[in-house]
């Protein structure tokens, strides 16, 4: 379970697993093993869905959440490392205008913005 975890983290965060657990030793370190092992290794590694959908699915929960700002640019950055086009990560975003309003799905393009921009990805029209 950890080693499913950990694997399908190291691919969402491009080998950034370490940075995120080391971030939670001092406070939490509990914490870091329960993303790890259940949120990674007990539901996001299930063979029932592609990582791509996943994390497609992910994008748009937090954009609808509207107050997970690095979450939500992480989980982008964990899209376009799964094999998610910049297009696909927009659509979905831009879909949530209808389920969580305009606002949640403004503010999740800017998140894509920051995160495309950092990439030096150019989404054409």
């Amino acid at each position: 379970r950890s080693q499913r975890g950990m694997a399908a983290l190291e691919t969402i965060t491009g080998g950034g697993t370490g940075k995120l657990v080391d971030s939670l030793k001092d406070l939490a370190p509990e914490l870091g093993d329960w993303i790890i092992d259940f949120a990674y290794g007990d539901v996001v590694a299930r063979p029932q869905l592609p990582l791509q959908t996943r994390e497609l699915v992910t994008v748009g929960a937090l954009t609808a959440l509207g107050n997970a700002q690095p979450q939500l640019k992480a989980h982008i950055r964990g899209a376009l490392n799964a094999g998610c086009t910049p297009r696909e990560v927009l659509e979905v975003i831009m879909q949530m205008a209808v389920y969580a309003g305009f606002p949640a799905a403004l503010n999740g393009l800017t998140a894509a913005r920051e995160v495309f921009a950092e990439r030096q990805i150019v989404v054409p029209h």
